[in-house]
């Protein structure tokens, strides 16, 4: 078996997963993990499959024809190695303005930390009026890592864009 990851984007409308999931299925795949959301219109999602390795180029090419959808496929072999880590999460609030994702990437980066998973939105400020930006990073910290720095770095960052960040 090969790991398979889908990366699949296009306009939302029903059906559209089970159609994903009929060709997943209809060539011996097994979906295992996933990431799907919707956003202004647009269906966008990330699919761990499994599939015999004698059907993956059936696959692939009968996910990419499916109409409608952007699909790319990576296997799994694609994937650096991954080395001795411990997660940590970040939960980020502040008001929104451009440039807080690339502010908090970049010191995560600096750090040599990897996302595994982010989520972000905005909302309205129900008392103060404007938008809010919200988020919720987890990520793999190397066991070479200084936490400390790392907290430090956070820390001047939260001061100088004025948010609030929590790392657990």
């Amino acid at each position: 078996m090969t790991t398979l990851i889908l990366t699949v984007v296009g306009s939302d409308r029903p059906g559209l997963v089970a159609s994903v999931a009929d060709v997943v299925d209809a060539h011996g795949g097994n979906w295992e993990n996933s990431q799907l959301a919707e956003l202004a219109g647009v269906f966008a999602g990330v699919i761990q499959i499994s599939v015999p390795d004698e059907r993956i180029a059936e696959l692939t090419a009968a996910v990419q024809s499916l109409d409608g959808l952007r699909v790319v496929a990576h296997t799994g072999a694609d994937a650096p190695a991954a080395a001795a880590a411990r997660p940590i999460s970040l939960q980020i609030l502040g008001n929104d303005r451009p440039g807080i994702v690339r502010e908090i990437s970049a010191v995560l980066s600096s750090h040599h930390l990897s996302i595994d998973d982010m989520t972000t939105q905005t909302r309205d400020a129900a008392m103060a009026g404007g938008r809010l930006f919200e988020a919720s990073v987890t990520a793999e910290v190397p066991a070479s890592a200084d936490l400390d720095a790392l907290r430090a770095d956070l820390e001047r960052l939260a001061s100088e864009i004025q948010v609030d960040i929590t790392l657990d």
